[in-house]
């Protein structure tokens, strides 16, 4: 176990643009919370595409930007690494700083494939290193406040959940044919984005048991081929060729919970207008609460009134009372904004408080096997559509 009396050495795999929340995330994690966790030395980024390498390494204060994976692999100087490449890299990446007895921060899906993934389940299971994968959204204050009402039954019984993940980077039908396109039925808006609601509708109501009405499409079915690297969601130049997207633009499924809860789910990387928009609902006997991502510093909370006054939903604003806010935020005070790039530094101080030992550290990231289960409900939903929209149960959680 690494302890205090060095630094604490890491590198993010990964110059793009999920690369670099990682790497300022690894910036601020002696800023944010109580001191325990020794400072952080910020050794390399590592992407095969130098100049963006560089210049990220650059941005956010490493020490160098190197040209390959493996050269963060073979650095014993280096102790914890963060994986924010394409899905289908993250298990050889993964299973070589494994080996090398480094910590592993990995992006979300787990993997490109369902085998992939439950091969990274057991290479788990089998190492004392820390192994993580980034549900940053368990590091939202109002989710995680919306959780705790959860948890405090200030809901009752839970009678719907309804959660939904929005967004428009897919819209343009010139936008380039990148890795996103590519892959099977389950690997396109349902891994994306569909993983991040699935496991926060998990975090809040607990375990999916079945899912089904499933229906997975593709408005776009063919783009251009892109004529050089593709970053993120960026427009690139392209060529007149065009290539089949092999993935879905959209998707809808119900899901039932362990404990008799309904749930309705809908994602899309083609909703006009809808930049980045998780948002759900959940619903009880004795209240309800709601968040929507594109208003990050509060949630609506409509629970049991003192007396016969007309009810209605509460905008909360986040501010100290809520998780993460006291001490996570520079200024604390309610109203003073939140969004992705705080998630991302809680989720590393969270992460290097595993690796570290902290004494009280922050509550745990979701481990390789919780993301194994997402993957698990993508597969039974992508199976339900393919037999028209029959029930189909997800395998027991672990």
């Amino acid at each position: 176990m690494t302890t205090s009396a060095r630094p604490l050495s890491v590198a993010v795999i990964g110059a793009g643009m999920a690369g670099r929340a990682h790497a300022a995330g690894y910036r601020g994690v002696n800023t944010v919370f109580d001191a325990g966790l020794s400072p952080v030395r910020l050794a390399a980024i590592a992407d095969a595409n130098s100049a963006l390498g560089e210049d990220a390494a650059r941005r956010y204060g490493y020490e160098k930007a190197l040209p390959s994976w493996e050269a963060v692999a073979e650095d014993p100087t280096i102790d914890a690494v963060s994986i924010v490449v394409g899905n289908d890299l993250h298990r050889p990446i993964a299973e070589a700083l494994v080996a090398a007895g480094k910590h592993v921060l990995c992006e979300k899906p787990l993997a490109g494939t369902l085998e992939d993934a439950r091969a990274m389940a057991e290479l788990e299971r089998g190492t004392d290193v820390v192994t993580a994968v980034g549900y940053t959204f368990r590091r939202s204050p109002a989710i995680a406040a919306i959780r705790d009402h959860v948890l405090r039954d200030e809901l009752g019984d839970l009678t719907l959940f309804s959660g939904r993940y929005w967004c428009d980077y897919a819209t343009d039908p010139k936008g380039p044919l990148s890795w996103r396109f590519k892959g099977g039925p389950g690997s396109g808006a349902l891994g994306d984005v569909g993983a991040h609601v699935i496991d926060t509708a998990e975090y809040i109501a607990g375990p999916i048991t079945t899912v089904s009405g499933a229906s997975l499409s593709t408005q776009i079915p063919q783009r251009p081929l892109p004529l050089g690297a593709v970053v993120g969601h960026n427009a690139a130049p392209v060529s007149d060729e065009l290539g089949a997207v092999e993935n879905e633009d959209t998707a809808s499924f119900t899901a039932r919970f362990e404990s008799g809860l309904v749930g309705t789910f809908s994602v899309s990387r083609t909703a006009f207008g809808l930049p980045n928009g998780l948002s759900f609902d959940v619903l009880g006997v004795g209240g309800r609460a709601a968040f929507d991502q594109h208003r990050p510093a509060e949630y609506l909370f409509d629970g049991a009134q003192p007396d016969a006054r007309p009810s209605g939903a509460r905008q909360i604003i986040a501010g100290p009372n809520l998780p993460y806010f006291k001490g996570g935020y520079p200024m604390e005070a309610p109203g003073v904004g939140g969004g992705n790039a705080e998630m991302f530094t809680y989720q590393a101080r969270a992460f290097l408080d595993q690796v570290a030992g902290v004494a009280e550290p922050l509550p745990s990231c979701a481990t390789f096997a919780d993301a194994l289960r997402t993957m698990e409900i993508i597969q039974a939903v992508v199976e339900s559509s393919r037999q028209g929209g029959t029930a189909v149960d997800v395998p027991p959680a672990v």
